[in-house]
This record gives structure tokens, sequence and C-alpha cells, in this order.
């Protein structure tokens, strides 16, 4: 494909060669090159190099396969809607809240010895609380005590409730200190299990004056399960897909065509969710996959669909026959597809190295409908083209629709004016665009990690209204306490627990706890309580310093083993999960992309700079997402809550969601300018008609997933605010300063060395995105012809 031989410079002076180079040479164009722009539709067919003969990639082989077998396709398709249906409505239940550590923890190990050393009583201790207060009655009022004993017979009905405990004698904890409230502790087997004790307060709540509210463990997570179902609705099915609709009408111009990517979409969320179900019969989910899954449905199958008819029109449009167009787009548009899923997969995967339940999760459910997604652009597609033709462009809309069948439609003349202005002055173009993308990236120095916990819920849910009421009226008690384990040294350890008792009895974060043994006498446990949310920084840094500092401070020289458990030591634990893996999860993903773009376009360089654009979209939408959500500059106006810490998950998260969207842009566009390049030898007629038959289709795929993205940050949970927003801004980064200024700009720089590859790395495969060559066009059919302007 390469010669050893330099191109010599065009009489513009560009694209001159350097030393080392290795170019085609454009002086003497194969036969499918032709001599101009269009040459290779200019004939009825085209002549082949004898090399390329016969050379048909998979992804031709798949499409020539389900064109041929269009409806048995279809129904193939069919049926796997209608099983995946079937799953969901029967398997796609158990979906957890839980986020935890996969493996062994500290913690983990600190409960396991708690609970041995403490037999059935460890198990007996309260998962959530009701709160009864009154401004005027105490608790030693008949009218009180009889609400609570109603409310407590009431609560112990309920299934799945058991240990319900209301005590209003004097000295009770379960009383307040200013005897206007008491607790009913009460411990419930599951989330399902406290939605009924959540309705009985809710009924209780008002009567005679009194305030009832419930919070804890289940109620929590009951009430996150709730706001991630009324995202998924509000968010982006009412918003992210109806925009998308607008976008794809407005892009395509015809309403056939508009509706057939919002299909695929929908067929792959579809699939996709039927094999999650099939995987939450064996493994656990968190509930948020159903979200990841319609969100990236959405996005991919779009996204993915719109690349591909994109490209059968424009072939169309060139006068290719139904069946040439099918197969040229299958050679270019449906490998792009292919690359672009292979590195949206390779990206995603890299978060099973962190060993954390919620990622593995979204993750899988990401990799899934990816997977799904390309299979769909890949067979489906191709079937359906088939049998539409060129009724693809039926239902045009007016004026966005007036030039479809044009050959010269995908050519915007916008586009080729904004490359051109920004080609002419590469240097600068290249310095206001990086320059802004780094000032935008400088606040991630300022970001901080952290949970998401009730204080961030919205304060009309049960679990926060219960939690305030807890906070103020029962400050000094816990329903999460910091277990503390120790397991064999020397007979000082119960002395050195005692001691370690009095030092957390005066400390601010902690209060007075107790000091209880097993029958044997091995394991010694000290439970104390630990003020505010459990999950939240500071009680996290609390348990942190007690780990490093108190604890080591305190049986120094006992030989003891001492562990820390409880909710608070499980977020330190999962932050810590979180984080240790970053290097590898980054080296992973960025190695794998680079390999995966070298063998596609056996290019260092273009390798080398796709990764640092994509890093440096995801610098600035770091960055962006720091100064809005913890500098809360911004935050009123996008109806967001300033908080000092990003969720832990969302930043590796985002950089994986990230680079695999980017890259899918990446390669719908350098596939383009590489075909170009190779067809006429020079770097910027590549780069700016490369762009030009692009960018309203990249723009369209990525103002799509903006929407959908939009989606996840106008609903109510604070994590999927962070993740829809960074995303959503980093995309319109993207596919406007990245792809518009900054890629053009960097690739005029560079001329030649755009296409540098080492003689040593010959060797390597090709994963070809380009065709080898074009395709024959066929003898319009009378029936197929394309429609006319």
């Amino acid at each position: 494909m390469h010669n050893d031989s330099f191109r010599k410079p065009d009489e513009a002076g560009q694209d001159a060669p350097d030393p080392g180079m290795r170019a085609r040479s454009p002086a003497h164009p194969t036969a499918t090159q032709g001599v101009g722009p269009d040459a290779a539709h200019d004939t009825g067919v085209a002549a082949l190099p004898p090399e390329g003969r016969g050379s048909v990639g998979l992804t031709e082989r798949l499409a020539a396969a389900s064109t041929r077998r269009a409806r048995l396709v279809l129904a193939i398709w069919g049926i796997a809607v209608v099983v995946a249906l079937i799953l969901i409505g029967t398997s796609l239940k158990g979906l957890t809240t839980s986020v935890h550590v996969v493996g062994t923890t500290q913690s983990s190990q600190a409960e396991a010895l708690y609970r041995q050393a403490l037999g059935a009583s460890a198990g007996q201790r309260p998962t959530d609380v009701i709160v009864v207060s009154s401004k005027s009655s105490t608790v030693s009022d008949g009218s009180f005590q009889q609400l609570v004993a109603r409310l407590a017979a009431q609560v112990r009905t309920a299934p799945g409730v058991s240990h319900v405990t209301a005590d209003l004698s004097a000295g009770s904890q379960l009383v307040s200190s200013d005897h206007h409230a008491a607790l009913i502790a009460l411990q419930a087997a599951s989330d399902a299990a406290i939605k009924p004790v959540v309705k009985d307060v809710q009924s209780a709540n008002g009567s005679g004056g009194f305030s009832v509210a419930v919070t804890g463990d289940h109620t929590v997570a009951n009430d996150f399960s709730t706001l991630s179902t009324s995202d998924l609705k509000h968010g982006e099915l009412d918003f992210g897909l109806p925009i998308s609709i607008v976008i794809l009408l407005l892009v395509f111009g015809a309403v056939v065509a508009g509706l057939m990517p919002m299909l695929m979409g929908l067929l792959s969320i579809s699939v996709g969710l039927g094999i999650a179900a099939l995987l939450a019969r064996e493994f656990s989910l968190s509930v948020f996959i159903v979200n990841m899954m319609t969100g990236m449905g959405l996005a991919l199958g779009i996204d993915y669909s719109l690349f591909t008819i994109s490209r059968f029109r424009e072939e169309r449009g060139h006068g290719r026959g139904k069946e040439a167009a099918i197969r040229m787009t299958a050679a270019t548009a449906s490998r792009a597809v292919l690359l672009s899923g292979s590195t949206f997969v390779v990206a995603l995967l890299g978060m099973f190295l962190v060993p954390v339940s919620l990622l593995r999760s979204l993750a899988a459910g990401a990799v899934i409908v990816g997977v799904v997604s390309v299979a769909v652009a890949l067979t489906l597609l191709p079937a359906l083209l088939s049998l539409v033709g060129d009724r693809v462009n039926s239902l045009r809309l007016p004026i966005v629709g007036r030039n479809l069948g044009r050959p010269d439609a995908a050519e915007a003349r916008i586009w080729r004016a904004v490359t051109g202005r920004v080609m002419r002055r590469p240097a600068v173009s290249l310095a206001l665009a990086g320059g802004f993308m780094v000032l935008a990236a400088v606040p991630v120095l300022g970001l901080h990690i952290g949970q998401s916990g009730v204080t961030t819920l919205p304060a009309n849910l049960p679990s926060k209204q219960g939690y305030l009421a807890v906070q103020r009226y029962f400050p000094g008690q816990s329903q999460d306490p910091v277990e503390i384990v120790a397991v064999g040294g020397t007979g000082t350890a119960r002395a050195d627990l005692a001691k370690l008792e009095a030092v957390l009895a005066g400390d601010p974060p902690f209060g007075p706890g107790t000091v209880q043994a097993s029958p044997d006498g091995k394991i010694l446990t000290l439970t104390v309580p630990i003020r505010g949310d459990a999950v939240s920084g500071q009680d996290v840094a609390a348990v942190l310093s007690l780990r490093q500092q108190l604890i080591p401070s305190a049986f120094a020289g006992s030989g003891a083993q001492v562990y820390v458990g409880g909710k608070s030591a499980e977020e330190a634990d999962y932050f810590h999960a979180v984080t240790s893996p970053t290097p590898y999860v980054l080296a992973f993903v960025l190695g794998l992309s680079f390999v995966l773009l070298l063998l596609a376009f056996r290019s260092l360089t273009v390798a080398a700079v796709s990764i640092a654009l994509n890093l440096l979209s995801v610098g600035a939408a770091y960055g962006l997402l720091t100064l809005v959500f913890i500098h809360g500059v911004g935050a009123g106006i996008f109806g967001f809550k300033q908080v000092p810490v990003i969720d832990a998950w969302v930043p590796l998260f985002m950089f994986s969601v990230l680079f695999a969207l980017s890259m899918d842009y990446q390669v719908f566009l350098m596939s383009r300018i590489k075909e170009r390049y190779d067809q006429y030898g020079s770097t910027r007629e590549a780069v700016a008609g490369g762009v030009a038959s692009t960018a309203k289709i990249i723009t369209g795929a990525a103002l799509i997933i903006v929407a959908v993205f939009a989606g996840f940050a106008r609903g109510q949970l604070l994590q999927f605010q962070e993740m829809g927003f960074g995303v959503a801004v980093a995309l319109i980064l993207d596919a406007t300063l990245i792809r518009l200024v900054i890629l053009p700009s960097t690739l005029s720089l560079l001329g030649q060395r755009s296409w540098y590859l080492p003689r040593w790395l010959d060797w390597l495969p090709h994963l070809q995105v380009e065709p080898p060559e074009a395709p024959s066009t066929d003898e319009p059919d009378a029936v197929e012809a394309p429609s006319p302007a």
C-alpha cells in the first residue's frame, strides 16, 4: 500500500515529505483513485488492482449474508427481542443498590469476627429506625405512648420485619434528651420489606400533631432505587429520547431514515437487558445497570446506525446501485463501527480491574449493550437497507430534506469553510483551542472523591427526613456504629481496648462505646457511635485516623490484631478499592486503544494524537465537573447542588466512557481522512474532505449522546448528575473544538508525518478501516435509482 519513495511537495508547498517518512505517491493513481474527488464513482464498474480482488473483510461478509437472507435476519432479531422481553419481565429482578468491595477487606474481616464474637446478638442490630416526635408532647404523655405502641404493633405485622423495639422508660437510649422524641428500632430483611413500614410511617405522620419519619440502611436503599426508576423515566426516556428523535430527523431530513437509528437503539436496549436478566440469575447486579444500559443503548445504537445509514445514502447519491452501496458501506462505515465498538469494549473492560460491585455492574451493562449495538449495525441494518432501499429517504422534511439524493449533499460548505480557516493558520488555531481545553482542565487540581449518602438525597424523600430527625433529636447516636475487633496478643488487649474507648469517648466524631468479649474471651469488641452521615468524608476520615493513628498508639506492643469495621470503614475500603487500581486501568485502556489504532491506521502519529486528544477532552471534563459541583460555579444555573466531593466511582467510569465514546468519533473521522489520503495523497485535502463529509454526522451523533446524558444530569441522583454533566460537556467540546479545530490543525502542521510508521513495524497486521478498493458499482436498477432532489 505504501512505497519507500517520497511524494514531491505540491505546488502550494503543502505536505512536503520529511526524512524517514514514507507515503504513497499520488503521481500514479490506481484505477480506483481516478483523477478527481469522485473519479471512483464516474464509471459503471471500477477497475480493481489485481492484488485487491477478492479481498473481503468480516463486515462485508456479514453484510452480504444479511442482505441475501434479509427476512430471515429480521425474523431472528424479532425472536431475540421477544425472548428478551420475556426474560426482562421474569428474571430482571433482585437488583441491588448496595455498593461493596469484591474480596476480603479489613471491614469484612472485622464484621466476620464481630459476628463470631457476639453470635446471634450481632445479627439483631437495627437496620432502620422510626422517629416519633412532637413539639408540645413528651414521651410521658398518654397520646405519645399510644401512638408509639400502635405504630410498633403495625410494624411488627409487616413481612420481613423483626426485632421491633420501643422503650419509653426513663433513661432509655431510645428517648431523646429533651423527651420530645422517641425511636422505634427495627430490623428489615430487605429493601422490599421496608416499603410497608414507610407507608405506615407516612400515614401516621402529622396525625395528632406528631411528626413521624423513618431512616436507615434499607430506607435509604429503597429511596435510591425509587430515584433510579424516576430518573430513568423523566430523564432518559421523557427527555433524551424525544430530543434524539428531533436531532435524527434534522440530520437525515427524512422521517424513515431518522427513525431507523432510534429503532436500532431501542432494539439494542431490549436485547441487552434480556442478556442482563440472564446474568442477574447468577450474579449480583446493581439496580443502576438499567439506567446505564438504557443510556448507552440509545447512544451507541443510534450512533452506529447513524454512521451506517449516512454512508449508504452517500454512496447511493454518488450513483452506486443498492447492493454496491451496501457493500461499500460495509467496507467503510461498518468497519469503523466494528473498530469503534471494539475500542469501546476494551475501554469498559478496564473497569473489571476495579474490585467494586457497582463499577463492574455498570461496565457489564455497557459492554453488553455495546456488543449488541455492533451486532445490530453489522447484520440487521444491512438487511433492512436491502429491503427498504431508497425508501429510506421517504417522508422528506421541508428545507432539511431538499438536498437528499445529491452527490455533494454530505459535503456541507460550512464545514469546509471552517476547516479551511483552521488550516490556513493551524498554529494559531491549535494554540487558542488547545489553550482553552487546558484552561478548562485546570480546576481538576481541586478534585476530591467521596460518596453520595443520605445527605445528598432530596428533602422530600423519607430517608432524608428521617435522617434529619435523628440528627436533631439523637445527635450522639448512630445507626451505623464503628465496630473495632481485637484478636490475640498479650493479656493487655482488654486494657488497651478500654483505653481506646476512653479516648474515643472524648473525640468529637465518636462517642462513648461498649466493650464486649466472645464467650471464650479470645475476641474483644468495641462498638462506638459515629456522628453524622456514615458515608460522609468526615466520618471516613475519622475512621482512617482511627486505623492509622489511634489504634497503633493504643495497642503498641500488645501484639493483637485489630480490625475496624462498620459502614464508615466499608466506605474507606471502597475508596481504596476504587483508587488503587486506577494506574492499571489507565494503562490497560490507553495501551490497548493505542494498539488498536496503530493496527487500524498503521501510523504511530495517528494513534498517539488520538490518545492525546481523548485525554485532553477527559481532562477538560474533569476540570469543569470540579468547577461546577465542588466550587459551585454555575451549579445553581444547572439546578445542581454544590458538594464537597465527587462520587468515587464517577471519575474513573467517566474516563472509560468518555474515552470509548470519543474514540467512536475519532475512528469514524480518521477512517474518512485516511480513505481520502490513500486516494489523493494530500494530508490537507484528506483532512478538509474528511471533516466536511463527516462533521454533520459526528455533530448529530454527539448531540444525541449529549441529550441522553443530559437526561442523566436532569435526574435527582447526585452521582448520575455528575456523570451526565461530565460526559455531556466533554462530548460537546470533543465534537467541536477537538474534531473541528484541534485535530485538523494538528494534522495540517504534521503533514506527511501524520502517517509515520517505522519500517521495523511493517510486520504489524493491518486492521483496515478504509476499503482496500472501491467495490464495483452495479447497474442502477429502475426501482432503486437514487431519489431526485
